[in-house]
Parts: C-alpha cells; sequence; structure tokens
C-alpha cells in the first residue's frame, strides 16, 4: 500500500435540488430552507442508529465536481487572495467538503435534511452529529472572515451578486 494514499468508501449519495457547482449557495448558512436526502448504502444503515436524536450533523462529502487544485486563491466572500486552507473553497488537494446540515428525520436508509448546499448526487464519505458542548467555542476566530460585513456574506454566500 502506498503511505501517501488514503482510500474512502462511498457511504451514500447526497441529493439536492443544486445542479450546477456556479449557482449552488457556498455554506448551508445561505441555504435557509433548502431541503435534500442523504440516502444511505444499506450496508451501513446500522450506524445510522439513534442518529434522529441530532438535530444537526456534519456531513464530510467529495467535492466530485473539482478538477482542480488552487493553493492561492479568491474566495466567494472576498476579492482578495488567500491560501486554500484558510477557506472553505472546493479546489483543494484533497477534495473534501464539510457541511453542517439540520437533520429533519430518518427514515430507514435515508436522512431527510435542511439548509442544503451541496450539489446534487454528491458522494457522501462520513456522518457525525453536532455536539453543541464540544463544536461550539468562547472565543472563536474567524480569521480574515471577520472583515466581510454580515451583508456582503449573505449576498456573496447565495451567489446573487
Amino acid at each position: 500500500m502506498n503511505e501517501n494514499k488514503i482510500v474512502f468508501k462511498v457511504i451514500g449519495h447526497i441529493q439536492s435540488p443544486h445542479i450546477d457547482p456556479k449557482q449552488t449557495p457556498i455554506q448551508p448558512v445561505f441555504c435557509k430552507g433548502i431541503k435534500g436526502k442523504a440516502i444511505i448504502e444499506k450496508q451501513y444503515i446500522d450506524g445510522l442508529n439513534d442518529l434522529e436524536g441530532f438535530s444537526h450533523i456534519y456531513l464530510f462529502y467529495s467535492f466530485h465536481e473539482s478538477n482542480k487544485t488552487n493553493l492561492i486563491l479568491k474566495p466567494y466572500l472576498e476579492d482578495k487572495l488567500h491560501g486554500v486552507f484558510a477557506t472553505r473553497a472546493p479546489h483543494r488537494p484533497n477534495k473534501l467538503g464539510m457541511s453542517l446540515v439540520r437533520l429533519i428525520k430518518v427514515e430507514g436508509n435515508i436522512l431527510f435534511i435542511g439548509d442544503v448546499d451541496i450539489l446534487n448526487n454528491t458522494p457522501l464519505l462520513d456522518i457525525k452529529p453536532f455536539i453543541k458542548r464540544f463544536d461550539t467555542r468562547q472565543n472563536a476566530r474567524s480569521g480574515w472572515q471577520e472583515d466581510v460585513t454580515d451583508d456582503e456574506a449573505s449576498l456573496r454566500g447565495k451567489r446573487d451578486y
């Protein structure tokens, strides 16, 4: 096995109304009310036990439509260049995406989710619950993002500009 290679198993696919990467909002916060589904492969259904007790879940997925890597890029929310690791842009060395979505309900192998910013038919790699005790931080800083106003973020994040 090559030590520089990691292989992930696709555990399902995400269905959403987003079919054009250039029209897809950039974060779940800009997708209020947009619903989707995560269809989990049958062999992983037992892993969904007790998930319904959580209001939000992290979905980890492949940016399967991204075919380039940019170490320096201009993120959607600003016109300045930044290092890719200071952004959540899809053009990364490893095409790994994550979104914090609302979990509406679980029915069998289907997760009904809300506030979805993920492209339709995206390969799903993992699911983790949001746990406010662990995932919320006092005095957290957001780097260059703190210079972007809420109005500007809302406009650019929805790609309405």
